[in-house]
């Protein structure tokens, strides 16, 4: 298939059938990804890999969507190329009034793309924040382990940084008391059982008085 039967496919498959038109959102949709009118007559194999994602991300546009899932959308690409795209998914997103649902495993690109983020652990959603807030205040023993994980660009930060193991054995006791998804503060949630629910309150208010 070529690009422009690529993107023009979730068209046809609604049945739009007035090839005009097609062309014209098609060539429409490759500008605003970032591509030119001359790539719809070729083929995927002819593209980049950051190209090839740019047309990804026109055959979804197109549609016009209210909501796209980018499931690892850079995760096979190089870095400078990374910048691009979610430069451009967040174009398109304040361009197009797009709710994007991230899923990423790099969580420095999570932060700066995303305004609220869940963290996930075996398929369980265990902490909900806005972005600023959960790398502010990360409750869940899983959430402080993945942010002690982040690399950074200082020699001498990386001789002294200390990873935090999670133990999900070790870390809670749910014999007694089951954990349930809790709001510790407004818009912070996590899944937690009352004695870690007045714990998670507790270190909150501490990090909070620490600051003013």
């Amino acid at each position: 298939m070529t690009v422009r039967d690529i993107i023009a496919e979730g068209l046809i498959i609604n049945g739009v059938t007035d090839q005009e038109y097609i062309n014209e959102k098609v060539y429409e949709i490759l500008e605003m990804v970032g591509l030119v009118r001359e790539h719809a007559d070729r083929y995927p194999h002819e593209f980049s890999g950051g190209q090839r994602q740019r047309i990804g991300i026109a055959r979804a546009v197109i549609m016009q969507p209210e909501m796209i899932i980018a499931d690892e959308p850079i995760s096979a690409l190089d870095v400078s190329i990374q910048a691009q795209v979610i430069n451009l998914l967040n174009d398109l997103k304040d361009r197009l009034g797009l709710t994007i649902l991230f899923i990423a495993h790099d969580l420095s690109v999570v932060k700066y793309f995303s305004d609220r983020i869940g963290v996930m652990y075996f398929g369980k959603m265990v902490e909900l924040a806005d972005s600023d807030e959960l790398f502010k205040n990360p409750l869940h023993p899983y959430t402080r382990s993945l942010l002690s994980a982040i690399p950074l660009p200082d020699p001498i930060y990386e001789k002294k940084r200390t990873r935090v193991s999670y133990n999900p054995l070790a870390d809670h006791d749910y014999s007694e008391d089951g954990p349930t998804f809790r709001e510790i503060t407004p818009g912070h949630f996590v899944y937690c059982n009352d004695e870690e629910e007045k714990k998670y309150k507790q270190l909150v208010n501490a990090n909070n008085e620490s600051e003013g």
